[in-house]
This record gives structure tokens, C-alpha cells and sequence, in this order.
């Protein structure tokens, strides 16, 4: 039986999605919807999507939609994703998941008492390259973990009236791309920090009130440390090591694989041994198919609520200007 998605926004990111949506098997896009029906309609032809709904609502209340994709501000996600699960609709829902832990976990909530499935669409966790990496921290072939380092940037990726030089709308690196770096460390450390302490760069030329790049370290039980990077001020980086007493393991493309090139990573053994690893596959499709599938999402939710929680420490600590506890 075919997973009719309804598409929530025509945002940039949304192209990327419904490709991936309607070449994905049992998966079919009955409609999307926008607020004006000038734009709904446009992204409908541009997509050979069927219907071109205007306002929100209107596409959840439909009955040829059994699943939402929520391409939102991240002011928008709390409000919409309760609303679609309220309908007992299926919620993918583009990062950062809410603004807050207490907004995610009020999404979460909302999911559960409508028995409906959820995920984040942060696609990186559901690529094979990803669950490879968890077998060698988990076997033991990078000997005991000591440290993380995980880096996102892109120099000013913006666009016209773009949401991420917007406050109020949920804008800066802290909540984009920090939402990488930080779910990389959380997902590789397998657990939360105890303590982190961050400072934020805000480059009033480029956004206000925003923060344009964020530096973070991060303390964890067992002696675990980690440093976090992220920014709108340098070059395109996606890459993270995770250094153990045996070896290291090395990405440079983390997030989403470079275009032509298979997703790769390097491990570096103490001897200076190092094994290229190569790995082929369609990260979004997974995660689609996890979503609309019953095996148990409860991890991914958790890694997701989690990361929330170590954004919203960081924000505290850059805030405060003082380390806080998580």
C-alpha cells in the first residue's frame, strides 16, 4: 500500500525532498501546500504534484494524505507537526525538530497519543556509512573513545529573506548547522554531555541577533570530551573524527555525501595504517522508508530530543558566558 505524502512549505530545502519522496518505493506526493495558492501551484507543476493546496490546515485535513513532510521555519515546526499528528498524520519534520527540548518533547507527546510515527528528516543517521561507524565504536576497533570533533559550515548560504537571519523565526548557525555537529557527538558519544561551554559570533553585516558561528566544548562521563564547530563565516566543512585509543575513524562528508563520490570515511590506526571505507546508498530514502515502516523509531527520537538538549545548554552557556551543567 502506497504512504501518500502532503508537503508543508516550498522552501529551498523542499526541492531536495520530494525527489527523494517520489522515487522512493510505496511512496507517493498527493499534495503541497503553501500560503498563497500562487506559489502552492507553482511548486505543483514544477513537481508534477497533483494537488496545489493553499494554507496548512487545508493540506492536513485531507484524506489523500497519510503523511506529512514538514519544510518549515523552525518557529512553525511545534505548531504543525502537533497539528498533523492531532489528524493522525505520520510527521517527518525537517531540523531542527522544534526550537526547544520542551517544544520537542510536546511534539513527541502529540505523536504518541495519536499513535503516529515521527522522525527529524536528518537523513545522515540513516545512511549505511552511519551504522557501520556505530559497529566500530561498538566493537571495539577504535579501542576506547577520548575524544569527538565534529565541523559544519557554509559560507552565507542564504537567500532572499531567509529564516536563518531571523530570531524570531528560529535563525543562526546554533540551531542549523549546530544540529549536525552536536546530534554527530551525541550519536557518537551515546549519550549527553554533563557539561558544555560555548561562545557565538554574531556578525551584525550579515544577520542581527543571530548567532553566525559557534565553538563549543563538551564534557562527557569516562574521561569523553568533545569539540564542536559551526558557521556561516567559513568555507563548506561537514566532516567529524572520532578518536579512540586503538584508532580514529574520519568523515569528510558527513551530513550528505559529496555529489558524484560515494560516502566515504577513513579509519587511522595507531600504527598509521589507514582503510578507506566506501559505502553506496540513498540516505533520504532510508529514512523515508523508516518512517512509513514499523520497526521501533524510539533511538532516533531520543537522539533527537537529546540533541535539543545540548543546543539548549549551549545557547545557556553562550548566554551566561560561563560552562553549564547539562
Amino acid at each position: 500500500m502506497s504512504v501518500r505524502f502532503g508537503i508543508i512549505g516550498t522552501g529551498r530545502i523542499t526541492r531536495r525532498l520530494v525527489a527523494d519522496l517520489q522515487s522512493t518505493d510505496n511512496v507517493s506526493v498527493s499534495a503541497i501546500a503553501s500560503r498563497t495558492d500562487e506559489r502552492a501551484r507553482w511548486y505543483a507543476d514544477q513537481y508534477g504534484i497533483a494537488n496545489a493546496v493553499t494554507g496548512y490546515q487545508e493540506l492536513i485535513d485531507r484524506d489523500d494524505v497519510d503523511a506529512v513532510y514538514i519544510s518549515l521555519p523552525p518557529s512553525l515546526h511545534k505548531e504543525w507537526s502537533i497539528a498533523a499528528a492531532n489528524a493522525s498524520k505520520h510527521i517527518l519534520c525537517e531540523k531542527p525538530l522544534a526550537l526547544t527540548t520542551d517544544e520537542a518533547t510536546q511534539i513527541d507527546q502529540a505523536a504518541k497519543a495519536n499513535q503516529v510515527r515521527w522522525l527529524d528528516a536528518t537523513a545522515w543517521l540513516h545512511h549505511g556509512r552511519t551504522q557501520a561507524i556505530a559497529s566500530a565504536i561498538a566493537d571495539g576497533r577504535l579501542g576506547k573513545v577520548g575524544h569527538i570533533s565534529a565541523a559544519v559550515s557554509f559560507f552565507q548560504p542564504f537567500q532572499s529573506g531567509d529564516h536563518r537571519l531571523d530570531a524570531s523565526l528560529g535563525g543562526g548557525c546554533l540551531l542549523d548547522l549546530a544540529w549536525y555537529a552536536g546530534g554527530l557527538i551525541r550519536f557518537a558519544a551515546k549519550g549527553l554531555p554533563t557539561k558544555v561551554f560555548a561562545s557565538a559570533i554574531d556578525d551584525s553585516e550579515i544577520g542581527s541577533g543571530v548567532p553566525q558561528r559557534v565553538t563549543a566544548m563538551l564534557w562527557f562521563d569516562d574521561n569523553v570530551t568533545a569539540t564542536l564547530s559551526c558557521g556561516y563565516d567559513t568555507a563548506t566543512r561537514k566532516w567529524f573524527e572520532i578518536a579512540g585509543s586503538a584508532a580514529s575513524v574520519v568523515c569528510d562528508d558527513f551530513t550528505r555525501p559529496w555529489a558524484d563520490k560515494p560516502a566515504r570515511c577513513w579509519i587511522h590506526a595507531a600504527s598509521g595504517d589507514v582503510q578507506q571505507l566506501a559505502y553506496e546508498g540513498n540516505q533520504e530514502q532510508e529514512m523515508i522508508l523508516r518512517l512509513i515502516g514499523d520497526s521501533p523509531l524510539d533511538s532516533l527520537q531520543c537522539q533527537a530530543i537529546d540533541t535539543h538538549r545540548i543546543l539548549d545548554a549551549l545557547a545557556e552557556s553562550i548566554r551566561l558566558g560561563e560552562p553549564v551543567s547539562v
